[in-house]
């Protein structure tokens, strides 16, 4: 007992010592940032900080900066829980099936080497640039969802697989005790980076198809104007929007596996 005790103090001494670490990090940063505005003189080179958050809290207080978030939020988000969706169905249908496999194979590799720009391009072709944003965010994500749930299940442990089964464990309690517990930090891995390329994909998808009310359109106004501190403060809101995002759905996803296994 006293033993957990003291694990339980060092760990959260450790935590607080690296959150102290971070803020420091962050900081220091900052302080290069606003030295390099000072030395430029010039906010449409570079805005300083201070410039960049006054701007940030102007359009926190707009009338039309919530409907930009929600708009763009939405979108982005919906082609994200897609391409989890069909990564998932897609990897276990290919683990059972060679030949789904095969046929999948093709189609990742494109998906994975073709620029998102070009699929940018030929996307506005035949949709909408209001939804645009929604495919862009499902096709940078599925590769990386589909590809790492495959190897999950290809890793999970034969020798309690074999026990599985000489035990005569149906495949519903092997999903829930075995194959979940083993392929969990190939997913929580594949959303991490998924999710950041599923932001800066969707967001650029919106800034060459700008429509009207989306984050993208916000960026590409501010690029056209010249509008420097702009620019900033709203690539500091899909920063905050995408890491916010990233720790509740990784908390979610954590929770609810505890809950599957633990019921």
């Amino acid at each position: 007992m006293m033993h957990s005790i003291t694990n339980d103090r060092a760990k959260t001494d450790n935590g607080t010592k690296y959150t102290g670490i971070r803020i420091l990090a962050v900081l220091f940063w900052i302080a290069i940032w606003q030295f390099a505005s000072m030395y430029l003189k010039q906010e449409i080179l570079l805005a300083s900080p201070v410039s960049v958050i006054r701007k940030l809290f102007e359009l926190i207080f707009s009338g039309n900066f919530w409907q930009s978030v929600g708009f763009s939020f939405v979108r982005i988000v919906t082609g994200f829980l897609l391409a989890v969706l069909l990564g998932i169905f897609l990897a276990v249908w290919a683990y059972w099936s060679k030949t789904v496999e095969i046929l999948t194979a093709p189609v990742i590799a494109v998906v994975k080497s073709t620029p998102v720009a070009s699929f940018i391009i030929l996307c506005l072709i035949w949709i909408p640039s209001k939804n645009l944003s929604v495919f862009i965010s499902f096709l940078m994500v599925l590769p990386v969802i589909y590809t790492n749930i495959l190897e999950g299940i290809r890793q999970t442990d034969r020798k309690i697989l074999e026990m599985a089964k000489v035990f005569r464990v149906n495949l519903r309690r092997q999903i829930r005790y075995i194959y979940v517990s083993q392929v969990l930090p190939y997913f929580l891995s594949a959303c991490r980076l998924s999710l950041g390329m599923c932001w800066k994909a969707g967001v650029a998808a919106e800034v060459i198809g700008v429509p009207s009310g989306s984050i993208g359109e916000k960026l590409y106004n501010a690029k056209i104007y010249l509008n420097t501190p702009d620019l900033f403060a709203w690539t500091i809101v899909i920063i905050v929007i995408s890491f916010v995002f990233e720790k509740c759905f990784l908390g979610i996803v954590s929770r609810v596996v505890y809950m599957i296994e633990h019921r």
